[in-house]
């Protein structure tokens, strides 16, 4: 009885059972998958539009890339955004890897309206190194990947945490060097550092600075302005936005209709309507002579702070409302 290869992605000629399709809709792993094949398929003569190319097919215009790791002097977290994550993979590459590979064991997927996220507690990131010598470092770690929930199911957020990682070095290359102490110590030293390269931390690094310049530098490009005029724009947009107050709906005037009462003759009329007058003038009167106290009783007893010192060295005083609604204070 023949049964169908362990490939995920293998197609069958005899029918529909022995055939396992790998839509972008149910399986988003593929998507790492050809983002792999597409890292293979670089060469020496890669250029930034190449890199520029990997990104727009698999990184959408506002994802981001976050990598935490801990080094000797503490933890990191670098997160940078669309426009900086090609010459991320490009870092790694000019660090001396030759090869670059993601693998993901025992992911967990969950479908959300727009967006799929795949959540990898088992990731493996795997670089093969051609100098300062061959070693192949093995890259563990927890990696949350959010796609977007279309057919280009591009990546939205990457978030790889660095547990721990491997060098490996071949028993070949250390037999070949095993009458040499000096080689044998050099072969013991890392050539990582929680398995990034040193041209990718330091472009990290920069990445702080360069983050926060991207506004500029899209102003600059659109409007060719010069750095100071970028920077004064940005600055006084931003001061704009801080200074100017929110928007408030505007709320249109209720109007009270009055309820019109039958009359049976116009003097009766006119006898409401002079009651009506009347009481009235008795409210407006009674309001005036209420007092303020008599209205909130609580405003009696009101008391504030003020940052003077008084005469015994206390930072506070307090302020009385009297009876008639004035504000009396005392030291």
């Amino acid at each position: 009885m023949c049964s169908a290869p362990h490939d995920p992605f293998y197609s069958s000629p005899f029918g529909p059972f022995y055939r396992r399709h790998a839509p972008y809709g149910l399986q988003p792993e593929y998507r790492v998958y050809e983002m792999n094949k597409r890292l293979q398929a670089r060469t020496e003569d890669s250029d930034s539009l190449w890199w520029d190319a990997f990104a727009t097919e698999f990184f959408e215009d506002d994802a981001t890339l976050t990598l935490s790791f801990c080094l000797e002097d503490g933890p990191k977290r670098y997160t940078i955004g669309r426009t900086l994550i090609p010459r991320y993979f490009s870092t790694v590459f000019e660090g001396g890897v030759t090869d670059l590979y993601y693998i993901l064991k025992h992911s967990k997927e969950s479908y959300h309206n727009s967006s799929i996220t795949v959540d990898c507690d088992q990731c493996t990131m795997v670089t093969q190194h051609g100098k300062p010598m061959f070693t192949k470092v093995c890259t563990e770690g927890r990696l949350i990947l959010e796609f977007t929930f279309d057919d280009l199911m591009r990546i939205k957020t990457w978030h790889f945490t660095i547990r721990q990682y491997r060098e490996l070095v071949p028993r070949s290359i250390l037999a070949m060097h095993a009458q040499d102490p000096q080689v044998l110590e050099q072969l013991s030293k890392n050539i990582t550092r929680m398995g990034l390269t040193n041209f990718t931390l330091n472009y990290l690094r920069l990445c702080v600075i360069l983050e926060p310049m991207q506004e500029l530098m899209s102003r600059h490009k659109t409007y060719s302005l010069s750095p100071r005029d970028c920077l004064k724009t940005c600055l006084f947009q931003k001061w704009q936005r801080m200074v100017a107050p929110p928007v408030e709906p505007t709320r249109q005037p209720t109007t009270k209709r009055r309820k019109r009462k039958n009359s049976t003759s116009s003097t009766s009329n006119s006898s409401a309507g002079n009651n009506a007058n009347s009481t009235t003038s008795k409210k407006k009167t009674a309001a005036a002579n209420l007092s303020l106290s008599s209205q909130v009783p609580e405003l009696g007893a009101l008391q504030s702070c003020s940052l003077n010192p008084g005469r015994d060295g206390a930072l506070c005083h307090s302020t009385t409302v009297t009876p008639t609604g004035q504000f009396k204070e005392k030291h």
